[in-house]
């Protein structure tokens, strides 16, 4: 076993995603023998690079593995799970979503894919300001956090990043194939409140059209 992957174990991270920071404390020493530490735990497959900087033990190491949103999480701190990808967390889609989408409020939109991980998302948003994580709520998956978009923000988090156009109520539920009794259990109150979070112009007819279809 390498000498990194012991001291990440011994100092009780084993199950946690590390930056270059926290090895560089873990380590000690010269640039070039952390440099050297890191890459040889790399070539071992003991260590995982999830991006420049960001770094996490192979599953042989942990007690479970690392769940992707939470992985997302650190990959671009100050993004939430959205679109098809929270939906499916919470059953309002049947596929299996194949990579992790998550939005971010500025920046570049960005993807970033590791063999063993899988594929990373981000996509960039504009709301109303103030409102970005407005319907985004805190859900601890293996002993850490995530943040996820609530299934209603996630469908027009979908709209906005898709600009889809209202097709009426059956496209949601074959098109998109939102689950119906999700879709038609919300109430006014709960879709009335988005018209203060977005500003688009598609975004907005889709939530008034909805109201109307749930009438």
């Amino acid at each position: 076993m390498n000498s990194l992957t012991e001291r990440i174990i011994e100092s009780g991270n084993t199950d946690r995603i590390l930056s270059a920071k926290q090895l560089n404390r873990l380590l000690g020493g010269s640039d070039a023998r952390r440099y050297g530490q890191v890459n040889r735990a790399l070539k071992a497959g003991e260590l995982i690079q999830v991006r420049r900087g960001l770094y996490l033990l192979s599953n042989r190491y942990r007690s479970k593995p690392a769940h992707p949103f939470v992985i997302a999480q650190h990959i671009l701190p100050g993004s939430y799970i959205s679109a098809e990808t929270a939906l499916g967390f919470h059953g309002w889609i049947p596929e299996a979503v194949h990579s992790v989408l998550s939005v971010i409020p500025k920046g570049k939109s960005v993807s970033y894919e590791q063999i063993s991980l899988g594929k990373f998302e981000f996509r960039r948003m504009t709301v109303i300001p103030g409102f970005f994580l407005q319907a985004v709520e805190r859900h601890e998956l293996q002993h850490q956090v995530a943040l996820i978009a609530e299934p209603m923000r996630a469908l027009l988090d979908l709209v906005y990043l898709r600009k889809l156009s209202w097709q009426g109520l059956d496209y949601l539920l074959e098109g998109l194939r939102i689950d119906e009794q999700s879709i038609m259990a919300l109430s006014s109150a709960q879709i009335i409140r988005f018209l203060d979070i977005y500003k688009g112009k598609r975004q907005l007819e889709f939530i008034n059209k909805l109201l109307e279809a749930l009438e």
